[in-house]
């Protein structure tokens, strides 16, 4: 089968097609899928250039989501039949036409769903479901500044929070980024750069927003503190921005605010059934035509360093797909 294999710790130039051997027989537990579409996120950029918690050694196929068909199941696997429509959770491998997965991080399509949408849904969603409503207790009507809100798990955030009822400022860096994001559901989209403070406090009535949800970190985060309102919740999930912020603790206190961190995969290795019964709500709400991600960039297996390369330079709005 091919792959696009990491050849070297580095950049997308370290991506090359290569054949590589087809994956064996399923084992107990197990799903072999030909893989049809699989998602490209950040975390995959990471891995690549050896900066990840997890780092697998080079040679090695990234991707870590992706959707397909069935093609052997393994020992005791039931729910599945040859053929099915599956969209799984992968630590490795997704890069690829052919991959194996436990039964237990694969779901069925659901029916409101192409294929493409499939592979690209379940990390972003699970991450703003669980970061908005479990470590954020998001509630109806409050105020959430979304910052990166283009980007994948940014289109997920503005579709899960507008779905329980909050008012929503999305901010993001450019006219197009920022339309998008009113097109995905956001009251109002700002630009980030020169400062977010005065237009946050303007469109709040002075008060400040609930939450803040953050994936870049670094001046964004410490201004941030500065847009909450008391009582309010920083998310921080992940620090695009350049590095981690110097939070400066007296804003903590005197606003009564909580700094919150959210990774979504300590969340599948600490309470691997809260994790599971999150990705049930999702697919369930996708059934129900709720929630259906935005994809901006398709291209062919043989293209993932392209892929890669749009990723790291911020010109995907909501989320890139590699098919085929």
């Amino acid at each position: 089968m091919k792959a696009a294999v990491c050849e070297a710790f580095g950049g997308p130039e370290m991506l090359a097609l290569r054949e590589v051997p087809d994956p064996p027989q399923p084992g107990a537990g197990e799903l072999r899928l030909r893989i049809l579409a699989r998602g490209v996120q950040y975390v995959d950029v990471l891995m690549l250039a050896g900066q990840y918690q997890f780092r697998p050694e080079p040679p090695f196929v990234p991707g870590s989501e992706a959707a397909g068909e069935v093609l052997a199941l393994g020992e005791g696997v039931s729910g599945f039949k040859i053929g099915d429509r599956v969209m799984c959770r992968l630590k490795l491998g997704a890069c690829a036409e052919q991959g194996l997965a436990q039964v237990e991080d694969c779901d069925p399509v659901p029916s409101t769903l192409s294929l493409e949408e499939a592979a690209v849904f379940r990390g972003a969603y699970a991450t703003a479901y669980h970061a908005l409503l479990q470590r954020g207790r998001l509630k109806a009507g409050e105020w959430v500044l979304i910052h990166g809100a283009a980007g994948g798990i940014g289109i997920a955030a503005i579709h899960i929070a507008k779905l329980f009822g909050a008012r929503i400022i999305a901010t993001a860096s450019s006219e197009e980024k920022r339309r998008a994001c009113l097109a995905e559901g956001a009251d109002d989209a700002i630009p980030y750069e020169g400062g977010f403070r005065e237009p946050v406090l303007e469109l709040t009535g002075g008060r400040g927003v609930d939450i803040v949800y953050d994936p870049i970190g670094g001046a964004v985060s410490e201004e941030s503190l500065r847009c909450l309102a008391w009582g309010g919740r920083l998310l921080i999930l992940g620090f695009l921005g350049g590095g981690p912020a110097s939070v400066r603790t007296n804003y903590l206190l005197i606003k009564g605010i909580e700094a919150v961190g959210v990774r979504i995969g300590g969340l599948y290795e600490a309470d691997p059934a809260l994790a599971a019964a999150n990705t049930k709500r999702l697919l369930a709400l996708a059934e129900e035509g709720k929630l259906k991600p935005r994809i901006s960039l398709r291209l062919p297996l043989e293209k993932a360093a392209q892929a890669f390369e749009a990723v790291i330079a911020r010109r995907v709005i909501g989320k890139a797909v590699l098919v085929g």
